[in-house]
């Protein structure tokens, strides 16, 4: 009988008075041992319930995986161990080319990453598919901190990202140009005085050209004015390069010196970034104070007319979301813009021709402009062409990422995606498919779009004969405004 129901019913017994020590001592240490082979085996069976639930899903990935067309995974360990940024594409190319349009790869055994070449499902998957990678997410908000625009989950952000779309986008119009004009003038007067130190890094210029644009957009002559905006670049890059690092380890390094070196470093990003909104605060009291003494001086997108950054994160917990959401901003702004101006730059290099082209497109365009400063755009056809074109041969990342977290992905083609699955788009495959482009796909002719950038130079995005490229290309208002003040400028 178990010695605990023996000990209640001698207890209980009339005929006992009490136990003797012996049996209350022996009854104690059989209680214990009761007491820990429950625990025991309740947690043997807690274990054996989730190993065998990763297990299952672990073979569900299998099956489903074993649908989809692709090579055989080198080893155990998939491709990960042989993978790099710089083959990756390759390996991408190859398989697509002996597979078809949609290919898997085994980066692991228990990670899964599907490439997409084909537009129309392109198309398909980005509409199905809008969550960020766990390991993207986890990355920024180490880095950045909380942040109501940049998450994994596209649900938690899609509300927040329109409402400042639309918001941003009709205000860009009226003054993007003119903030873009000064902060380029601003970007030239810093080129001419580093060409006469030496030689200059066109991807280092090119990064802080965006970083310098984004700015002045964003908070407009305050940031052009601030002594510590080279400290904040030079900071805000070398958080986020180190970002990835630090967030693929499952548990928080707290034993490593070299992670709290890097909270530090994020800390005194955050710092910066609360003193930079502090200055635009003081700037636009002074201006309510003193509206003559601010002629001819903008405030940024975020300042002016009452786009208050309480507007952006909701009003809650705006001191910590609204340094999150500009930090994400401005670095996710400023690695796309600064890819694609130095390629732009490079291209425009390397063609003489179409460079002496666009400078007289741009003198003409001036000569019959009522503003000099800031020509027509719809006469300059050929800088638009040049623009796409440079984005299209050489894109501002090599894969356009994303992932479904919570539901298997059912494409029309027939293929299913398991949840949790990396999704992928080799953008140079697909903007330099033959198929698509014809048999010069690979190389720069810019007046491939030019017949089309006549009739909407302004947007060649509502041309649905190359949507599978402006599906892909920043359609962002100031990115584009910026890229086009800066070509004519340069």
């Amino acid at each position: 009988m178990n010695p605990f129901l023996c000990f209640v019913l001698q207890a209980w017994n009339p005929s006992s008075c009490q136990v003797s020590s012996m049996e209350t001592s022996r009854f104690l240490r059989d209680y214990a041992v009761w007491e820990i082979n429950a625990f025991l085996w309740i947690s043997l069976i807690t274990i054996t319930y989730f190993l065998s639930y990763k297990l299952f899903k672990l073979f569900k990935l299998w099956n489903q995986a074993c649908k989809i067309p692709g090579p055989p995974s080198p080893s155990f360990y998939g491709y990960f161990t042989t993978l790099s940024k710089q083959n990756l594409t390759e390996v991408l190319s190859d398989s697509h080319e002996e597979y078809g349009s949609i290919v898997k790869l085994w980066l692991s055994p228990k990670q899964l990453l599907v490439s997409i070449k084909e537009p129309e499902i392109i198309k398909e998957m980005l509409l199905k598919a809008k969550d960020k990678l766990p390991l993207t997410g986890k990355a920024f908000n180490l880095a950045f901190g909380r942040s109501t625009l940049f998450a994994s989950s596209f649900d938690k952000v899609e509300s927040r990202r329109e409402s400042l779309a639309s918001e941003l986008n009709v205000r860009l119009l009226d003054r993007a140009n003119l903030i873009a004009t000064k902060a380029v003038d601003h970007i030239m007067a810093e080129l001419h005085q580093n060409m006469t130190k030496g030689s200059i890094n066109c991807k280092m210029t090119s990064q802080h050209m965006a970083f310098t644009l984004l700015g002045a957009t964003i908070f407009g002559d305050t940031f052009l004015a601030w002594l510590k905006s080279t400290i904040y670049e030079e900071l805000l890059m070398m958080v986020a390069k180190d970002a990835c690092f630090w967030a693929s380890y499952s548990v928080i390094p707290f034993w490593k010196q070299g992670f709290w070196r890097y909270r530090r470093l994020c800390t005194e990003l955050k710092w910066l970034t609360q003193d930079l909104v502090q200055q635009c605060s003081k700037y636009r009291q002074y201006r309510h104070m003193e509206p003559s003494a601010n002629l001819g001086m903008e405030a940024g997108v975020f300042l002016q007319d009452n786009i208050s950054l309480q507007e952006i994160n909701g009003r809650h917990n705006v001191r910590d979301e609204s340094c999150g959401n500009i930090m994400s901003l401005l670095f996710h702004g400023c690695l796309t813009t600064g890819g694609l101006i130095n390629n732009m730059l490079m291209r425009l290099v390397t063609h003489p021709e179409i460079q002496h082209k666009i400078y007289s497109e741009i003198i003409m365009a001036k000569k019959g402009s009522e503003d000099k400063a800031q020509p027509v755009v719809e006469k300059m056809p050929l800088l638009w062409a040049t623009i796409y074109e440079s984005a299209r041969v050489m894109p501002a990342g090599p894969l356009l990422q994303r992932c479904s977290l919570k539901h298997d992905l059912r494409l029309k083609s027939g293929v299913i995606v398991p949840a949790g699955a990396i999704l992928v788009v080799p953008m140079q495959l697909v903007q330099t498919d033959d198929s698509s482009w014809g048999n010069d796909a690979g190389k720069f002719n810019p007046y491939r779009f030019l017949s089309k950038t006549e009739k909407t130079s302004a947007s060649p995005n509502m041309d649905a004969s190359i949507a599978g490229f402006t599906l892909l290309f920043p359609k962002c208002l100031s990115i584009r405004s910026d890229l086009f003040m800066l070509c004519i400028v340069c």
